[in-house]
């Protein structure tokens, strides 16, 4: 056999796959880094010849300019930076409102879809075929001037219990105020939301070990609402309540929801449930008929079946284009400019934009803002999603 020690090693090649692989990403990077570097040199070279200054300095100046809603205090005197987390609170609200109700409202008629009744199946039908049909636009602009805003004013406004008020500023409601037991009542939730949770990890092992069955749910309900009340017994209201009064022109105190939101949140709920309720239906007729068959052979109702059987499994289908109905609702948040509302687009690259001539942070600063919460949401459905992935044996 012949000795191989002394033979000498293979050099460099690029025949070997692994040099080629290798020199291509270098090239790769190296280009993709000389691009970014040419365009950030010319931008800055554009810059000094127009005179025009860049940097985020101009976020510690005063803004000058009242904002109609606001989550936290705000002045005119407030710096724009304060007006970006305005703006930023405001886009996360309705965001997360819309995601929230446009999911139930999209689960509802989804299931009603399927439905055998002719008269629900077809009323689904076209409530799919029409909203998801139309522009997002118009029909945040139909919310807006065509019902909103037609709505009489806070003198002749429709009230409701002496606390809730409609008219074409928004609805007028209560506020609640905090009080001395404020803090212990939310030590007690979250004492209730710790207890219901060790409770259905117990249940679900004692069902697996013995097969008898534990009312979760009742037992649940039983202690979110036993625990803040005998903590409000004990340390006094959690909280009080300031109602909305008629004073000249318009409400004094309470809360407002402006129309602007309203009408937003209102249109992009509608807007995005019919996509969803297209998803649902499609997520459930996914799931072999045999397992309703299954389901309804061991005892077990349309309803039970619905919930424990068929949705579970269908859940695998349903969430990744879930996932991009809530993203593009996120987004389509932006059309709020169309009408006013104060969320980022409207707010930040808009009325700061003209006032700062600072065009090129603005934008970089609201386009992070969108890519960030893109991939937040991106990121929590995609853990949900592995959390309710089915798991081969």
């Amino acid at each position: 056999m012949q000795n191989q020690i002394g033979a000498p090693k293979q050099g460099l090649s690029l025949t070997d796959p692994r040099v080629r692989a290798w020199l291509f990403q270098i090239i790769t990077i190296v280009a993709v880094v000389g691009m970014g570097w040419f365009l950030f040199n010319n931008t800055q070279t554009n810059l000094q010849h127009r005179g025009i200054t860049s940097g985020f300095d101009f976020l510690e100046r005063s803004a000058g300019f009242g904002i109609a809603q606001h989550l936290i205090d705000y002045t005119e005197s407030d710096s724009y930076a304060r007006v970006f987390l305005i703006g930023l609170l405001n886009t996360l609200l309705v965001s997360i409102i819309g995601i929230i109700l446009a999911t139930i409202l999209g689960f509802v008629i989804g299931v009603a879809r399927l439905s055998p009744n002719f008269m629900i199946n077809k009323l689904a039908t076209v409530y799919i075929e029409v909203f998801r049909n139309i522009p997002p636009l118009l029909q945040i602009l139909f919310w807006y001037f065509a019902v909103f805003l037609t709505l009489p004013g806070p003198r002749a406004a429709h009230g409701f219990m002496d606390s809730f008020y409609v008219s074409s500023r928004g609805v007028n409601m209560p506020a609640a105020l905090t009080a001395p037991g404020f803090w212990p009542f939310v030590l007690s939730v979250i004492v209730a939301i710790v207890g219901i949770v060790m409770m259905s990890k117990w249940a679900t092992k004692r069902f697996e070990a013995t097969g008898e069955p534990f009312h979760k749910f009742w037992v649940g309900l039983a202690i979110i609402i036993v625990v803040p009340t005998l903590c409000a017994l004990v340390f006094g209201t959690p909280v009080h309540w300031e109602k909305p009064e008629l004073k000249g022109f318009n409400f004094v105190g309470g809360w407002v929801l402006i129309p602007e939101l309203l009408a937003l949140t209102l249109a992009l709920t509608v807007y995005t449930a019919a996509f969803i309720a297209e998803i649902v239906r499609s997520g459930i007729k996914s799931v072999s008929h045999g397992q309703t068959e299954a389901a309804h052979s061991l005892g077990l109702r349309n309803g039970p079946t619905l919930r424990k059987v068929i949705i579970p499994q269908a859940l695998r289908v349903i969430i990744p284009p879930l996932t991009s109905q809530y993203l593009n609702l996120a987004k389509n948040s932006s059309l709020a400019a169309g009408i006013g509302y104060p969320e980022m687009v409207s707010l930040f690259a808009g009325t700061v934009l003209n006032q700062t001539g600072q065009a090129i942070e603005v934008i970089a600063i609201t386009m992070s803002v969108y890519l960030a919460i893109s991939i937040s949401i991106s990121l929590l459905m995609n853990w949900y999603n592995k959390r309710i992935a089915l798991i081969e044996r």
